[in-house]
């Protein structure tokens, strides 16, 4: 890391953001175009700039800094969580967390940030809706369940609930094609390579494309695993306490729950998916485990295939892989 940048730690929410920079300099700013520029005003020449990725609170600033020039990373919450807790910090505050931002980006390697192709937004927007509606329809869907659980079949209620569910279907169908439609005009290679991978179909691969920003946010498949929240994590301490290993679940549960799903199908499709299942298997672990290591398998081939640009070759062996 060059010396020569002068580091700025950035805490941000709803309305404002917290500023710490060397030596022990303060400050507060509104987060909205005058804020903006009063903080432009403030940076010096060399600075690097360093937030976390905050809600979507942090996007208008970051994108800003990033047309006016300035070097500026976004950093995961979760890893400036964990930061602080090395730390042993226990004070909570705006002004402590922008500090410990500050400390956080004078320790540590950054990535400098880059914005995300139009089209990935675009994408984003219309996933977003999609969940949305698909959990309105999965709650009307419930009601229409209670509903008929009770013997309650008929009437304005339940014609309406029926049609409210019929529509929300039709919306989730043509925002599905329009989503297919705009990955194959600028991604096209790389969801065909994709689904050319024994267990991943059409509608995975569109959504691990979207979620990933085109695999360009990762610089490894097990960032990718993390990510998804399919990274096993133990639990134990000394040896009283001895608790099983499971999956951290953070990060999206639907684009997890499609992973699960697929790695029935890789069980009997996919050759190297099908020996990694099996060989657990014989170890006495459960069933589930070893579904959740073909998930992981799966989101290897997948970021190997994506970044290589080739299509899956059952039959390739790499000199370098590890399982």
């Amino acid at each position: 890391m060059s010396k020569s940048n002068e580091f700025i730690g950035v805490d941000i929410s709803k309305d404002r953001f917290d500023v710490w920079t060397s030596p022990k300099v303060y400050k507060r700013f509104s987060n909205d175009e005058k804020g903006f520029e009063k903080f432009l005003l403030f940076l010096p020449g060399n600075a690097w700039v360093v937030m976390e990725a905050t809600a979507s609170y942090y996007q208008r600033l970051v994108l800003f800094l990033y047309e006016s020039g300035v070097k500026v990373s976004v950093v995961n919450p979760v890893v400036i969580k964990r930061f602080i807790q090395m730390k042993l910090q226990h004070n909570k505050t705006d002004k402590s967390d922008a500090r410990l931002i500050w400390q956080y980006a004078t320790e540590q390697p950054l990535r400098l940030w880059e914005p995300s192709p139009v089209y990935v937004d675009h994408c984003k927007m219309i996933y977003t809706s999609v969940e949305l509606m698909f959990k309105q329809s999965t709650a009307l869907k419930n009601k229409l369940h209670s509903l008929s659980s009770r013997g309650i079949n008929t009437g304005m209620l339940v014609r309406s609930l029926k049609r409210q569910v019929k529509n929300l279907q039709k919306e989730i169908a043509l925002l599905e094609a329009e989503l297919e439609k705009v990955i194959k005009e600028n991604e096209a290679e790389m969801l065909t390579n994709l689904t050319s991978i024994a267990g991943i179909g059409k509608k995975t691969a569109l959504l691990l494309i979207v979620n990933t920003s085109g695999f360009r946010s990762f610089q490894n498949h097990r960032q990718l695993s993390a990510y998804f929240g399919l990274s096993p994590t133990a639990y134990s301490s000394g040896s009283s306490v001895k608790g099983s290993s499971r999956i951290s679940k953070r990060g999206n549960p639907i684009m997890r729950n499609h992973l699960f799903l697929c790695s029935f199908t890789a069980c009997s499709k996919n050759a190297q998916c099908k020996a990694l299942y099996q060989r657990i298997v014989n170890k006495g672990k459960s069933k589930k485990l070893a579904l959740v290591a073909v998930g992981n398998k799966l989101l290897k081939q997948a970021f190997a295939i994506a970044k290589s640009g080739i299509p899956y070759n059952p039959d390739f062996k790499s000199s370098l892989a590890v399982e």
